[in-house]
């Protein structure tokens, strides 16, 4: 039988931006040891369809893209797949020329085919040179008449290590609009829905999605492979631990699929992950990468790990992301070429067998952040890893433009990043975790920031309290932390267009265009500007001009720690740009949330082997499918 591992598939939309990660007709050359475009022909007028492409006369046409070259590393490394078959379907004079590269991203060219007419060209190829990374890719060339490229694919005779289907689970908090739009993708692709046992939309708004005018139509073409369920709002981990619950109860379901609600997916994705997640040699989580919905031809996210001594999530090359395909294709650029191995993949796009969740239980109650990657190291340790798959991937706005680490969620970056540590780091008593937690406290109190220091001092008592504070607080830690913000006036985006708002001094620029002394301490000037400016801001009181009118203005890139604290009140834009927050120095507010964070964090430090026992001791039941049960019985499943 015949497996269509991999499908050649261009823009579902007319958007230029979209064609360089689908389709590439440029032509680069190296000047001075750079890759330099020297010519750029790409036109979405010749994308005729999902499928069919035109190649003008003269031109070539690489389809080494991210989306439509095949990562040979990745199915050499993770399945027992070694023989694969390329079929290149053109109508026209052509020449096909197939190429693969290595782990350092060198092209070497394996076979050319010259064609005319309706021709359906297959290529035998090989697993067997790819352990350190390289992808593989076709490149076609018309002759003096337009040809038509009408569809490749990727195929194996080899069969899947097991053959079940995967239900989808969609977490949804008024979203419905984007919710709507995911389902119309899936059910306009048949191929995609023939391996989907049942969606499960968690419904936890108020802005119902099958209230939505498109409703349903969208739920006819699906049948009943689309489910809602309605719950009240339990976070992502509460819809995606339900989502993992129903799929347990599907004996047609060897796999759960998370998504993301505010996406857009390419459905060709889903498709991939679950071909992969078939063909794996031991069961294991098939992660998709994360371009910016803003700014599409961009990158974020590839290959996630956890670093274990400050236990602390980031990219694997911290500073390769992101990656703007827009500026520099797949094949000229070398690291995309290596097998990069993941610590955990995010939940806007994750492939879980149903066998990983039997085992090591559901999602930790842990409302949001965290929760993805905490589950994955836990997978990890009992030997189910973590795969972040090239070629699968969909569009999410990126955490640039958010300020989640200051308004109410920075609650859930300080709880969770501690209960995961304790959970599973390896170091003695957190590694630098908890250094790295006092310094984040530090930081907000100087740039004014009290709101998100009083949740993190907040989260810190509830860490100590222990682990059964998780479920309690499950449905109201939420909107504890957002009442809080009421006591704190620089949790307000001002957004009046009536009155624009001033600083005395006007805007400070930075950047490129001027630099202060505090640019970037290190050393020792780090040292002594945090000790000097911590003494300033125990003693001195903001003057009262200051507190009438903001002092300075800042961007949000100027904003940074060791520039906010030189003033005694700054306006600062807000990271989406829909507004200006101000900050003004309140000296009561620091020496007692100072204090607090200094005792709290000792007390952390002294009781973390304790509190680790307990929190690992009583992970099971914070998992298990019969606590989670509860939960959703108490929450009116």
């Amino acid at each position: 039988m015949t497996h269509v591992l991999q499908k050649v598939v261009l823009p579902q939309e007319r958007d230029p931006d979209l064609l360089p990660l689908y389709v590439d007709p440029e032509t680069w050359s190296i000047i001075d040891e750079e890759h330099v475009r020297v010519s750029n022909r790409a036109h979405i007028g010749n994308v005729l369809g999902r499928h069919r492409s035109r190649i003008q006369p003269g031109r070539r046409v690489s389809f080494g893209t991210y989306f439509n070259a095949f990562p040979a590393s990745y199915w050499q490394h993770w399945t027992s797949v070694r023989e694969i078959q390329l079929t290149v379907r053109t109508s026209g004079p052509a020449t096909i020329l197939v190429y693969r590269s290595n782990g350092g991203g060198t092209p070497q060219r394996m076979d050319t085919r010259e064609v005319t007419g309706q021709s359906s060209t297959t290529f035998d190829l090989t697993l067997t040179q790819y352990s350190d990374g390289g992808w593989m890719w076709f490149d076609i060339v018309s002759d003096d008449e337009v040809a038509i490229f009408e569809g490749a694919e990727w195929t194996t005779e080899e069969e899947p290590a097991r053959h079940g289907k995967a239900s989808v689970g969609i977490t949804t908090f008024n979203k419905p609009d984007y919710c709507i739009a995911t389902l119309q993708a899936i059910a306009a692709n048949p191929d995609v829905v023939e391996l989907l046992d049942r969606i499960f939309v968690v419904d936890q708004g108020t802005q119902r999605v099958d209230a939505e005018a498109q409703y349903p139509e969208v739920a006819s073409a699906l049948g009943e492979t689309l489910q809602i369920i309605t719950q009240p709002n339990l976070g992502g981990s509460g819809g995606f631990a339900r989502a993992m619950l129903e799929t347990l109860d599907r004996p047609e379901s060897d796999f759960v699929q998370l998504l993301d609600d505010d996406v857009l997916i390419e459905p060709e994705s889903l498709r991939r992950s679950v071909v992969f997640g078939r063909f794996t040699t031991d069961p294991t989580l098939v992660g998709g990468h994360m371009f910016d919905l803003l700014d599409r031809p961009k990158l974020h996210a590839w290959a996630e790990v956890v670093d274990d001594k400050p236990f602390m999530w980031r990219n694997l090359f911290q500073e390769k992301m992101p990656h703007y395909f827009g500026e520099t294709n797949l094949r000229q650029t070398g690291i995309l070429h290596m097998r990069m191995d993941a610590d955990y993949n995010g939940w806007w796009m994750c492939l879980i067998p149903k066998q990983v969740i039997r085992e090591i239980g559901l999602s930790l109650p842990a409302f949001i952040k965290w929760d993805d990657a905490e589950f994955c190291v836990r997978a990890g340790k009992a030997g189910y890893p973590t795969v972040s798959m090239p070629g699968v991937a969909l569009w999410h706005v990126s955490w640039l433009g958010k300020d989640d680490a200051i308004d109410w969620q920075a609650y859930f970056h300080g709880r969770n990043r501690l209960v995961a540590a304790l959970l599973h780091s390896t170091q003695k008593h957190g590694g630098t975790l908890i250094r790295h937690s006092r310094r984040i406290d530090i930081k907000h109190l100087l740039m004014m920031q009290y709101y998100p220091v009083a949740l993190r001092n907040r989260a810190l008592r509830d860490v100590l309290r222990g682990p059964e504070h998780m479920t309690k607080n499950l449905a109201t830690a939420m909107p504890a932390a957002r009442a809080l913000a009421k006591k704190f006036p620089e949790t307000v985006v001002h957004k009046d267009v009536d009155k624009i708002l001033r600083a005395r001094k006007g805007r400070q620029t930075f950047g490129r265009l001027k630099r202060n002394v505090f640019d970037s301490p290190t050393g020792f000037w780090l040292r002594w500007f945090t000790a000097t400016t911590l003494v300033t801001h125990w003693f001195h009181a903001p003057k009262p001009e200051n507190v009438e009118m903001p002092e300075v203005e800042f961007g949000k890139g100027d904003a940074n720690w060791w520039r906010l604290p030189l003033h005694d009140s700054a306006l600062v834009s807000a990271a989406d740009g829909s507004g200006k927050n101000i900050y003004v120095r309140n000296r009561a507010f620091f020496r007692r949330a100072i204090v607090e964070s200094v005792l709290l964090h000792w007390q952390l430090q002294w009781s973390w082997p304790r509190l680790a026992k307990r929190y690992r001791a009583h992970l099971g039941d914070m998992t298990s499918p019969e606590s989670w049960a509860r939960i959703f019985g108490e929450s009116g499943r």
